[in-house]
């Protein structure tokens, strides 16, 4: 794997966004243009913020640079923060509503349409980053995202710090691909993977050309997720796919999330390849066993316990 720095500062940095979750689902058929008893629930999210949270969770020093409103949902954010032990104190209080995402689910649980009101996010500008350069500069780790193109050009340009990327989503995917090379880290999914390379990815083979080309390219590790064919995972040392047991899903929602944060805790705390690959499956799969978007009890020891027993097939490439 990449190596880590030789003497890790002893937090992690996330730059990214905070939103307010609003999801709906009817209790029975969707009927569009009609009122639908369902049910309707409110939570924290933002690809950011939920990774920050599962890396405080699973007990990792982080810092987390954010934008919020002055108002209540806002006041919500940071007060979750501080009661976790996630570090906020820099976050940007702006006088803009909160960054909120509004879901309407079917009966199945599938997306019917969303809505998101994130403009509040273009305040997380360069000036911002410049203000807290120090704490970016200093950090072992920064994580950032696709939801920030500006920004992300101008910190893996301008720092001297191991980035890790979440690419977020094919669409957005794309903005990284001019300084891809500058990530020490990159975790996408297949088409995500794809967008990034330029290639079709279908076989195994294909698989390890787009491992190759991100390698190339200056990236220090790539790992691709499958879904249910699991992990590939693409390093200077080592190449393979890791598969996890099945498991009945509760929820996917921030399952990635979490799979984000778990890889990271591997580099932070320098664990081999396939035994950071295991713990961020097992934190993806603490995930996908909760309804909420991070699992309330999630934990590197719980993450560990459930990990030891499993199964996992391991392909070496």
């Amino acid at each position: 794997m990449h190596p880590a720095p030789d003497s890790p500062s002893p937090y992690v940095c996330v730059i990214g966004g905070s939103n307010i979750d609003i999801e709906g689902y009817p209790r029975k058929q969707l009927l569009p243009g009609d009122s639908n008893p369902g049910i309707v629930r409110t939570s924290l999210g933002g690809v950011g913020r939920n990774i920050a949270e599962n890396l405080t969770r699973l007990g990792i020093p982080t810092t987390f640079l954010s934008v919020v409103g002055d108002d209540v949902p806002g006041q919500r954010i940071l007060d979750h923060a501080r009661s976790i032990g996630l570090d906020m104190e820099h976050a940007l209080i702006v006088d803009e509503p909160t960054s909120t995402y509004l879901a309407v689910l079917d009966a199945t649980r599938e997306m019917f349409v969303g809505i998101a009101h994130m403009d509040i996010l273009q305040r997380l500008d360069i000036p911002y980053i410049q203000r807290h350069a120090n704490l970016i500069q200093n950090a072992a780790f920064c994580i950032v995202d696709t939801n920030l193109p500006d920004v992300l050009e101008h910190l893996v340009t301008t720092y001297d710090v191991p980035f890790i990327l979440d690419t977020v989503s094919a669409n957005k995917a794309i903005k990284a691909q001019p300084f891809l090379g500058r990530f020490h880290t990159v975790k996408s999914n297949r088409l995500e993977a794809q967008i990034l390379s330029g290639m079709t990815i279908r076989t195994t083979h294909d698989l390890q050309k787009a491992g190759r080309y991100f390698l190339d390219q200056g990236v220090g590790n790539v790992f691709i997720t499958l879904g249910a064919e699991g992990v590939y995972y693409k390093t200077p040392d080592a190449e393979g796919i890791l598969t996890s047991p099945s498991v009945e899903m509760v929820s996917a929602t921030g399952a990635g999330d979490a799979f984000a944060a778990g890889l990271v805790s591997g580099l932070y705390r320098d664990k081999g390849v396939e035994e950071a690959l295991r713990f961020a499956m097992g934190a993806s799969i603490m995930a996908i066993l909760s309804d909420e978007t991070i699992h309330p009890l999630i934990s590197s020891e719980r993450v560990e316990t459930l990990i030891q027993d499993m199964d996992f097939t391991h392909q070496r490439l």
